[in-house]
C-alpha cells in the first residue's frame, strides 16, 4: 500500500473526496464507519444524497471550489438517511493537484462534549451515589420493623381493615426493592474482563427476555458472524443487554413491538478522552426498537442516576448499563425519534494476548 493510501485510511476522522460534479469519489474507513455504509456502495452517489447538513452549504461549497479556498463550519448537524444527525464540524478545502476537486471533513462532536461533561461532573456524581447507598442502607432497617409490626397487626383486624396493614406492607417491600437497586448500583464489581463471544451475550439475555417481561415482544437477530470475540465480563455484559431490552419492551406497552438486535464491526471507531488519549472501540452492539421514543426532556441525561421516562421508573437501569460499559472502557450511546430508538454499545475486541493457553486450545 502506499503512502497516501496508508494515509487515507488511517485519517480518524470521516472524509469524502468529491469530484467537480459533486460526486462522490471516495471516502475513507472512518467515514464509512459514520454513514455506515462502504465506499463501494457510495462512490458515484451525489454528495448531498448522501450528507444532510441542517446549513445552507452548497453555494458557500460552489464559491469556496471557485476560489480554491478552504471553507470551515462549526455547529452543525451532520447526518444522513442511514444515521440520526450529530453535532459536528465541517473542514472543506481542495484537494491539491486534482483541479476542482474538494476533500471534506466531518469532525463529531459528541463524543469529545460527553467525556467533558462527565469529567466535569464525576466527584460530585460520585459523593451523591455514595449518599444513596449509605441511606438505602440505614432505611432498609427501619422498613422491615414497620413490615413486621403492620403484619402483627392484621392478625387482629377484620378482613374489611386489612387492606390498610396490606397497602403499608406492600409499599414497604416496594421501598425495600428500590432501596436495593441502588445499593446494587453502588456496589457492582469490577468485571472481569476475558475474550466473550457477544452473540452468545445477546442470545441468553434474548432468550431470558422472551421467557419473561419480554413475551410479548418480536427479537429479531441481525448478526455479522464474522465478528471477533469482545474483551469483557459475560455476565455483566448480559445485564446490560437485559436492562436495555427490558426499558425496550416497557416502552412499548402491553401490545409489544419489535426489537432487532444488530451487530456489526467498526474498525475506525475511536473514543478520545479529555486528554487526548484514546483507544479502538470496533465491535458495535444496536438494540433498535419500534417505541414511542425518549422524551424530548430527558433524551441528554438518560444515563444519569435517577433520570427516568416512566412514571414509576427508578432512573437506575440506564445508568447501570452506562456504568457497566464504562468500566469495560467502551462507549453507550442513544439516538431516539418517535418509531425508532436506537441504544449502541461500542467495546474493545480481545487480542490473542487476552486468551490463556487452555481457551486458545
Amino acid at each position: 500500500m502506499s503512502t497516501e493510501l496508508q494515509i487515507w485510511a488511517s485519517l480518524p476522522i470521516p472524509t469524502l473526496l468529491i469530484t467537480p460534479d459533486d460526486m462522490i469519489a471516495d471516502i475513507n474507513p472512518a467515514a464509512e464507519g459514520f454513514f455506515n455504509a462502504s465506499a463501494k456502495a457510495v462512490i458515484g452517489v451525489p454528495v448531498w444524497d448522501l450528507v444532510a447538513v441542517d446549513y445552507p452549504l452548497e453555494d458557500a461549497f460552489e464559491r469556496a471550489r471557485d476560489s480554491s479556498t478552504a471553507l470551515f463550519v462549526n455547529d452543525v448537524d451532520v447526518g444522513s438517511g442511514q444515521r440520526a444527525p450529530q453535532k459536528s464540524a465541517l473542514q472543506i478545502a481542495p484537494l491539491q493537484g486534482q483541479p476542482r476537486h474538494m476533500l471534506m471533513m466531518i469532525s463529531p462532536r459528541e463524543l469529545s462534549g460527553r467525556m467533558t461533561q462527565n469529567h466535569s461532573v464525576k466527584s460530585a456524581a460520585k459523593s451523591a451515589i455514595g449518599m444513596a447507598e449509605m441511606l438505602a442502607h440505614e432505611i432498609k432497617n427501619p422498613l422491615a420493623g414497620i413490615t413486621g409490626a403492620a403484619q402483627l397487626l392484621s392478625m387482629n383486624l377484620d378482613a374489611d381493615e386489612l387492606e390498610l396493614t396490606d397497602l403499608i406492607v406492600a409499599e414497604s417491600r416496594r421501598i425495600v426493592n428500590l432501596l436495593g437497586q441502588v445499593e446494587q448500583f453502588g456496589n457492582l464489581t469490577a468485571p472481569v474482563r476475558k475474550p466473550v463471544n457477544l452473540h452468545d451475550v445477546l442470545d441468553r439475555a434474548r432468550r431470558s427476555a422472551l421467557l419473561g417481561f419480554g413475551s410479548q415482544m418480536k427479537i429479531v437477530e441481525d448478526y455479522d458472524p464474522s465478528l471477533p470475540a469482545a474483551l469483557g465480563d459475560k455476565d455483566q455484559l448480559v445485564q446490560v443487554v437485559l436492562n436495555l431490552l427490558k426499558n425496550a419492551s416497557e416502552a412499548a406497552g402491553p401490545d409489544g413491538g419489535t426489537i432487532r438486535l444488530h451487530s456489526y464491526f467498526e474498525h475506525s471507531f475511536r473514543m478520545r478522552r479529555a486528554d487526548g488519549s484514546g483507544h479502538l472501540l470496533p465491535l458495535q452492539i444496536e438494540i433498535i426498537d419500534d417505541g414511542p421514543g425518549l422524551p424530548e426532556h430527558i433524551k441528554g441525561d438518560i444515563f444519569d442516576p435517577f433520570v427516568s421516562g416512566r412514571e414509576n421508573g427508578t432512573g437506575l437501569g440506564l445508568a447501570l448499563v452506562s456504568k457497566i460499559i464504562s468500566e469495560h472502557g467502551g462507549w453507550i450511546s442513544v439516538d431516539s425519534v418517535p418509531g425508532r430508538t436506537v441504544f449502541r454499545m461500542s467495546l474493545p475486541r480481545a487480542h490473542a494476548s487476552d486468551y490463556t493457553p487452555s481457551e486458545e486450545s
